[in-house]
């Protein structure tokens, strides 16, 4: 169970903590954290936010362990809170994820620059040389790289800048993790050996979301389990995307299923078939879990059974987002599917009791599900739509 902590969660209104992971009993239910974000520019890694990682100073209120950061106090932020995190849950894992633009990580990756950079990555997470006076090592686990995307020509520096950080990981310290997060599709890879990749990282967290979004003007799924069916769909689903993967020669027990604790919203939407498939305006941004649920108080909530996805429709606004419902549905399936685990982007759009991450690690390690495949059929054979009385 992997889920990715928003670093701008400081600045963010309500904001999100660390502390706020604990207090909603997520943390428990958690065996890794993937750090979002670590920076990539300029040949090197680099902490991408100092005020929010290493100078923000929380008060006793918000502090994992009760105890605000002192004035004269040189390392604070959210990576002293990581710290706390680590020291109450010994067992989680905590990764920094890599992020940047495209053009930097090739760069980064050629042949010339490969070691110093991933030298640069290693020495500032894993030993922990965040500046000058602060040296803080063992918060980070390893690195997630979240290159999106290379092109054909980075194919094989792709996979040789992988090879580098197993190589310098290794040589600190075997058992450092390495995992990436990848497209919905394996097409996204051109000229990349999904076999080999596989043989590179511990885990492929596959991105199975945005399958529709404000950028089209009509509405659709963020994330369906399966094809809607014959209705006006040109998108795919997760089990497609998951069957590409496993057909490209990825193990099912490296595959991580992508969350998305968010959804989309258009407005001005027509009634036919409840405003799905439908022509609107799409709402700027994406929008958290709670806030949709808020405003299921004035909309229907309609159910595709075989897609298993919820959309929200009120005669005029139209949202697609994930709830316990579909997440219950996706952990059973990958549960059945013999899959690695899921991946949550990201935990600031759950609800403040963590409704959504402990539905999906329930039924992900719960072993009374294992016959939901025989299940699973029998409504996938069943296609309708209807309000959703669930309360989801």
């Amino acid at each position: 169970m992997v889920a990715y902590f928003p670093q701008w969660g400081v600045k963010s209104q309500p904001q999100y903590l660390v502390k706020n992971l604990v207090q909603s009993g997520g943390a428990s239910r958690l065996d890794q954290v993937n750090y979002s974000q670590g920076s990539v520019a300029g040949g090197r890694c680099s902490v991408a936010d100092p005020n929010a990682d290493l100078q923000y100073s929380f008060k006793d209120q918000n502090s994992v362990n009760g105890k605000g950061d002192l004035s004269s106090a040189n390392f604070r932020g959210n990576f002293h809170q990581l710290q706390e995190l680590k020291t109450k849950y010994p067992r989680l894992k905590i990764l920094i994820s890599l992020e940047g633009r495209a053009d930097a990580f090739a760069e980064d990756a050629q042949p010339q620059n490969r070691a110093a950079f991933v030298a640069s990555c290693v020495d500032l997470f894993v030993h922990g040389h965040f500046s000058d006076g602060i040296e803080e090592p063992g918060i980070f686990d390893g690195f997630d790289v979240d290159w999106e995307y290379p092109k054909q020509q980075d194919a094989a520096n792709y996979l040789a800048l992988l090879r580098e950080f197993r190589r310098q990981m290794d040589a600190v310290r075997p058992g450092f993790l390495l995992t990436v997060a990848v497209g919905s599709t394996p097409k996204m890879y051109p000229s990349i050996d999904m076999r080999d990749l596989s043989r590179l990282v511990d885990e492929i967290g596959v991105m199975t979301y945005d399958y529709a979004g404000p950028w089209s003007s009509k509405t659709g799924f963020v994330a369906p389990l399966y094809m809607p069916g014959k209705d006006s769909w040109e998108g795919d689903s997760i089990d497609t995307s998951l069957a590409e993967f496993k057909e490209a020669g990825v193990p099912a027990s490296m595959l991580l299923v992508g969350l998305p604790f968010y959804g989309y919203g258009w407005q001005q939407v027509a009634s036919t078939n409840h405003g799905l498939f439908q022509q609107g305006y799409a709402i700027r941004g994406d929008h958290p879990y709670w806030q949709i649920q808020s405003l299921s108080r004035n909309s229907t909530v309609y159910r595709k059974r075989r897609s298993r996805a919820p959309w929200l429709y009120d005669g005029n606004s139209f949202y697609t987002y994930d709830d316990p419902t579909s997440i219950r549905e996706k952990a059973k399936f990958a549960r059945h599917q013999h899959l690695g685990g899921l991946m949550v982007w990201e935990l600031s759009g759950d609800t403040d009791d963590a409704r959504l991450l402990k539905t999906a690690q329930f039924y992900l390690k719960h072993r009374a599900f294992r016959r939901f495949g025989q299940q699973s059929r029998s409504l996938a054979a069943r296609k309708v739509d209807h309000p959703d009385r669930s309360g989801g």
